[in-house]
């Protein structure tokens, strides 16, 4: 049996690719956060959402959900600070309901002191720690002192 010409007919050439469009960072969406406890200085502030505040989701507000509530900049620590990997206590673990530290998201509050973007610094040794899957949040003080307070955002 010879095979039909069909079959044995060179491919047509691969149609030209269109060209590359650029990556666009995918945007977190807006997270609703519970706090179990307050942030420090802000006892009647329990509900907060977590907000872009620029496009590469590197940098957030963490929006009071009352009116007239606190609004903080804050910034993952995993992209500004990819080797920062506190301690964190099981006490606080087994509160938000994370199964192990490494499963907790970081957010550290930043500082723009008399508005110097160049300045900024982020709070690293008390970062705020979600449970991504609970949205259950909360600060936590570090008793480590080899985190800073003030942890430049340039280096």
């Amino acid at each position: 049996m010879t095979p039909s010409p069909t079959v044995l007919a060179p491919r047509p050439p691969a149609p030209a690719s269109a060209p590359a469009r650029p990556v666009v960072p995918e945007v977190p969406a807006v997270q609703v956060l519970s706090l179990t406890e307050s942030i420090l200085g802000f006892p009647d502030h329990r509900d907060y959402v977590l907000v872009p505040a620029e496009d590469s989701g590197r940098m957030l507000w963490l929006q009071s959900a009352a009116p007239d509530g606190p609004r903080f900049l804050v910034v993952s620590a995993a992209a500004f600070f990819p080797d920062y990997a506190p301690a964190l206590p099981g006490a606080v673990c087994a509160e938000l309901g994370l199964s192990a530290p490494a499963d907790a998201r970081l957010y550290c509050i930043v500082t723009v002191p008399d508005g110097d973007v160049a300045a900024a610094t982020a709070n690293l040794r008390a970062p705020v720690v979600v449970d991504p899957v609970s949205s259950r949040a909360r600060q936590v003080v570090l008793l480590d002192a080899a985190h800073p307070i003030r942890r430049p955002l340039r280096r």
